[in-house]
């Protein structure tokens, strides 16, 4: 860390996981940083589920990785169990999640913080001054003025919060930590439109008061994939976890007291996330499940403290309490903390363009649950792409833009600024249409050249990537050579000679069968990259003609992306277009006919009419 100044070229507004990879990679790239936080120990707070990945998450994590970001390299180091989702599902979907150790998590970022030379000011910002469309500081609750190049808002559930437990109202941004006010009435006053969303979290349960023995325990995978290609030795701890199901008698208990949540109440205005909803929500939805799963996971290495996933609720804490013991295992739990609803401020995407600087103001950047995001790891991506961005800005240089077909962050980035998003976004595989493509082992593959285009990584972690790169390159040319006939092969004969690449085509036969003496094999890469290559390679080879057919799909939306529509364009004096396009086009002000293809209410013969007047 380094002393306080008054001017620099990034200001980060936020200690979350957004504004810790915002912070860092600007520093890393060469800019003065701070960071605004009201609580310096605060910083890199899992005030959720303690685990990093997921469905399309874990996917989301490694891409940060390559892109220079910290989460990766940061779970590896802190995690408690690791296990890939979806292993009996194809490989596009596979996805690889950790439980981490909380504490430890946030201290390993504060670590890299200190390292790294980004201030960070323990203060509130309060205002944004901005001058002729351009952002010049940022004011502080003292009344300091910080002046910057770039302004980076991270603001997280802080704007405006109020948590709700039953009729109860706290004023926070956090449970025990004070909420940010003044930020959404300074932009509102720029001319920037806000709303209100709603997230929220289960109780915290005391571990000495679970009856284990009537829990089912859940473990890792034997052996593990590291998230980030920086992690060399990897022989993480497997701490279990344990499952638990409700039952008739909890449903009935939340029912009989739906009168008594404030979202039944019309206490929330903001919507809450569709694909993480509360118990209560659950049920009153899924009226004809008698049981909904449940996990009991630990919040650190020998946790007192006990997160009860699948279990988020605004109840009050009696009902929670009721709810809670009708369940076998927890008949006589005690809750540490209880579960809440959090609502919050936040801007609709549509005001940012794909590099998150917003439309209207040159250098203001949003990121993470002020674009209406849910997550960690859609929070920390986005704060990446902004502190890149960010610096680019300061420079005049090209910035960094990520495409559908690119990564799960290019499609995140897609989704908001084309779809403008009326519920907390989160990241599934089934957003991606191109996720065959997208999988977690060819990451560095898909990065590498933006990667090196835009100098984001250290120079060793960058040789790692470019030897896995040459590597697959060189093994994929020795699978394409004929090779003796094997004579049982996974109960087939082949008694002539047959190039590797077609045996491995069948079904039945992996990678691993071939008795091939691979380049891949013979590296000195680390064992676990080693695997992870000949995975990919396999996946490349079984799904060849899927991938050809993505290809030439992705090669013909690329005339629409590189179709660019001035951002002064004014739709309704064009030709041709609906009422509800002139209107949607207007909104969201796209950047490129492919966007502009995307948004809700536009169709096709609208496009063609819009790819007609910008010809002219």
């Amino acid at each position: 860390m380094s002393l306080r100044k008054k001017t620099y070229e990034v200001v980060v507004v936020g200690g979350g996981h957004s504004g810790v990879e915002a912070a860092l990679i600007s520093n890393f790239l060469g800019a003065s940083v701070a960071i605004v936080t009201m609580d310096k120990n605060a910083i890199a707070r899992m005030s959720c589920n303690p685990a990093i990945g997921g469905l399309a998450k874990g996917q989301m994590v490694r891409e940060i990785d390559v892109l220079g970001g910290v989460m990766a390299e940061t779970a590896d180091l802190s995690g408690l169990q690791f296990k890939t989702l979806n292993k009996s599902k194809g490989r596009a979907v596979w996805s690889p999640r950790a439980q981490v150790d909380k504490r430890l998590y946030e201290k390993n970022v504060y670590n890299k913080l200190s390292l790294s030379s980004v201030s960070i000011i323990q203060e509130e910002a309060v205002s944004v001054n901005i001058k002729h469309n351009r952002v010049k500081s940022v004011f502080l609750r003292s009344g300091e003025e910080i002046k910057c190049s770039t302004l980076i808002i991270t603001a997280g559930t802080f704007l405006s919060g109020i948590i709700h437990i039953g009729e109860r109202k706290i004023l926070a941004g956090r449970m025990g930590e004070q909420r940010s006010e003044g930020i959404t009435e300074s932009l509102v006053s720029y001319g920037f439109f806000s709303g209100r969303l709603k997230t929220g979290t289960p109780p915290r349960l005391d571990r000495s008061s679970i009856d284990w023995k009537k829990t089912s325990v859940s473990t890792g995978d034997r052996n593990p994939t590291p998230f980030s290609y920086a992690t060399k030795t990897f022989n993480p701890p497997n701490h279990p976890c344990h499952i638990i199901y409700s039952n008739s008698q909890t449903h009935d208990i939340i029912k009989n007291n739906l009168h008594l949540s404030p979202m039944f109440l019309g206490d929330i205005g903001g919507k809450g996330p569709r694909y993480c909803p509360s118990i209560e929500d659950k049920i009153d939805r899924f009226k004809e499940r008698d049981s909904h799963l449940l996990h009991l996971e630990p919040e650190w290495k020998n946790s007192d403290q006990i997160y009860l996933n699948g279990f988020s609720t605004s109840l009050p804490e009696q009902a929670q309490q009721e709810a809670l013991r009708s369940i076998p295992a927890l008949r006589n739990t005690s809750i540490l903390r209880p579960g809440y609803a959090i609502e919050y401020d936040f801007f609709p995407p549509s005001q940012v363009k794909s590099t998150l600087e917003t439309k209207e103001v040159s250098g203001l950047f949003f990121a993470g649950q002020m674009n209406g995001t849910s997550g960690y790891e859609e929070a920390a991506a986005q704060g990446l792409v902004c502190g890149i961005n960010a610096v680019k800005t300061t420079r005049g240089e090209d910035p960094l833009i990520l495409s559908r077909d690119s990564s799960y962050i290019g499609v995140m980035i897609d989704d908001l600024i084309t779809k403008d998003t009326l519920e907390p976004y989160r990241m599934f595989t089934s957003r991606a249409e191109y996720r065959l493509i997208l999988r977690f082992s060819n990451t560095f593959e898909r990065l590498l050249k933006q990667t090196k285009q835009h100098s984001l990584l250290p120079d060793k972690k960058l040789a790692t990537l470019e030897k896995a790169l040459e590597l697959k390159t060189e093994a994929r040319k020795e699978l394409n050579k004929s090779i003796a006939h094997i004579d049982i092969l996974k109960g087939f004969k082949i008694n002539q000679k047959t190039p590797a690449v077609k045996i491995l085509k069948r079904p039945e036969v992996s990678i691993f069968d071939l008795p091939l003496k691979t380049t891949i094999k013979k590296t000195t890469l680390v064992d676990w990259l080693k695997k992870d290559l000949l995975y990919d390679l396999e996946s490349d080879i079984k799904y060849e003609g899927y991938i050809k057919r993505h290809h030439k799909e992705i090669q013909r939306a690329i005339k629409n992306e590189n179709q660019k529509i001035p951002q002064k364009t004014v739709f309704s004096t064009i030709p041709g277009l609906s009422k509800e396009a002139m209107e949607k086009l207007q909104h969201i002000k796209p950047e490129n006919l492919g966007q502009a293809s995307r948004i809700s209410g536009v169709s096709p013969a609208d496009i063609s009419s819009l790819s007609i007047h910008l010809s002219k």
